[in-house]
């Protein structure tokens, strides 16, 4: 069983916190983390948390996929996690991904988000990658700019008024990062 969710008062950014792989058992608080970003926030556009049981999927074919998919930890609790996806299914986009965070709500602001996109960077790049995108809902979406911003990422566009959430018409942002020699040159 996954630990509570922590207490934290208040503290300077960032909080210390150890990024591994994700494990089975973690899956309680990954949805635990979703669910509250999907109920309270624009940062995704899923209107309905998925289940706990969905949740384990996503995660399943991601690591079939052979792509990491990283848990932040805090005195032994998970208070974040990360994860790269294919960023488009053709073949001639194989070498970018797309990139997912998420932060428990009680460490925000501390530099979680931060940590877990650069350590998920760096495994992107030890395995060829060269192109790392994020999809960020909401232009008001300030901490995830900020924290992918502060991460390497560079604001590529916007596109407005694509999603609609809580009754209200939402911009998505993108931002992209290169990984190890990017797109320099001929493949």
């Amino acid at each position: 069983m996954a630990p509570s969710p922590v207490t934290v008062t208040r503290l300077a950014a960032p909080l210390e916190v150890s990024v591994r792989e994700s494990r089975p058992d973690d899956v309680a608080e990954i949805h635990r983390i979703y669910a509250f970003a999907v109920t309270n926030g624009t940062g995704t556009f899923e209107e309905s948390p998925p289940s706990p049981d969905e949740m384990a999927a996503r995660r399943q074919g991601i690591l079939e996929r052979s792509l990491p998919f990283l848990v932040a930890e805090y005195r032994g609790a998970v208070v974040g996690y990360a994860y790269a996806g294919p960023f488009r299914p053709r073949s001639a986009y194989r070498y970018t991904l797309e990139d997912s965070v998420y932060v428990a709500p009680e460490v925000r602001g501390l530099g979680v988000g931060r940590t877990l996109l650069r350590e998920l960077a760096a495994r992107c790049t030890a395995l060829g990658y060269k192109q790392i995108v994020a999809v960020i809902g909401d232009s008001a979406n300030a901490a995830s700019i900020h924290s992918h911003r502060a991460a390497g990422y560079e604001h590529i566009g916007t596109l407005k008024n694509v999603g609609l959430k809580f009754g209200q018409w939402l911009d998505s942002v993108y931002m992209q990062r290169t990984l190890g020699e990017g797109d320099d040159g001929e493949a």
